[in-house]
């Protein structure tokens, strides 16, 4: 809650039907739509399209010519009722798109506290955690799923349906075609496809992980992808030692979770080549 009055440019266009919190700003030149719904504290600042059934939760700062909760660009959809939610504590800044879910999930969500930089774009039937940051013009496609303090560089994109684990680091011009495991750190050495090139030690330092984690984590890696025997053998020997680990248990229980996509695997000097065919 906030003492702060509500302030709506005239200039601005809000439905009558929109759910407007207290506190809320609204700048000129906004069109905020009928089902919309701006948590306490909201600032739009101007030129800024909140369309559809979105949720703009507390405090979340919107910054000019951004659009959020458009249809989502899938030719399969016909207009069904889907929504997107969007955390408390965010900024989305200039000319950021993000688009509700199609009829497939019925949602995109967007987690607390992450920064979105210009011309950065989440494509409908994401699931975005908390903390996560992209920067300018990072592109993610549709039904990709993110866990908390990911970090996507410039111009980095993402295939659909593909899962990036939290705490990974998505280097600039990187592309992901594959499921990049907690920790990790995916780049593309030939600006292109990215490859698993290490774990991210920087984003765990600063996130208060130990340096016994860190030496799990790594270990853990070289268990599975650097090891003795088929991958399948390998996996099953890094779960039974690690799976109850802090940290590098997060690994385990995302290769084990599966999904669509493949794993993103280091180069292949010196790594075993098995890990699409048995895994």
């Amino acid at each position: 809650m906030t003492d702060k009055p509500v302030s709506i440019d005239p200039m601005a266009r809000v439905a009558p039907t929109a759910k407007i919190g207290t506190g809320v700003t609204i700048g000129p030149f906004c069109v905020v739509g009928p089902e919309a719904e701006l948590g306490d504290g909201v600032t739009l600042h101007s030129h800024v399209t909140v369309s559809g059934a979105t949720h703009v939760g507390a405090r979340t700062e919107i910054f000019p010519f951004a659009a959020v909760g458009g249809p989502p660009q899938d030719l399969s959809y016909k207009g069904e009722p889907t929504r997107l939610e969007i955390g408390e504590d965010c900024l989305i800044r200039e000319n950021v798109t993000v688009n509700r879910g199609s009829a497939r999930t019925g949602l995109t969500v967007i987690g607390n506290s992450c920064f979105l930089m210009s011309f950065s774009h989440v494509a409908h039937d994401c699931r975005i955690g908390n903390n996560v940051i992209m920067a300018n013009v990072a592109t993610l496609a549709g039904h990709v799923h993110v866990g908390d303090f990911v970090f996507f560089a410039g111009l980095c994109t993402v295939h659909q349906f593909t899962r990036i684990g939290e705490y990974a680091m998505v280097g600039g011009m990187t592309g992901v075609k594959d499921d990049v495991v907690p920790f990790g750190m995916a780049f593309a050495p030939n600006g292109v496809v990215g490859e698993l090139v290490s774990i991210n030690a920087v984003g765990m330092k600063r996130r208060g992980f130990s340096r016994a984690d860190m030496h799990a984590v790594r270990a853990c890696y070289k268990a599975l992808f650097d090891g003795e025997g088929t991958y399948a053998e390998r996996r099953e020997k890094a779960a039974g030692t690690y799976r109850d680990h802090p940290a590098a248990g997060r690994v385990i229980r995302f290769v084990e979770a599966g999904g669509k996509r493949p794993l993103m695997r280091p180069p292949v000097r010196g790594v075993s080549s098995d890990i699409a065919d048995d895994a």
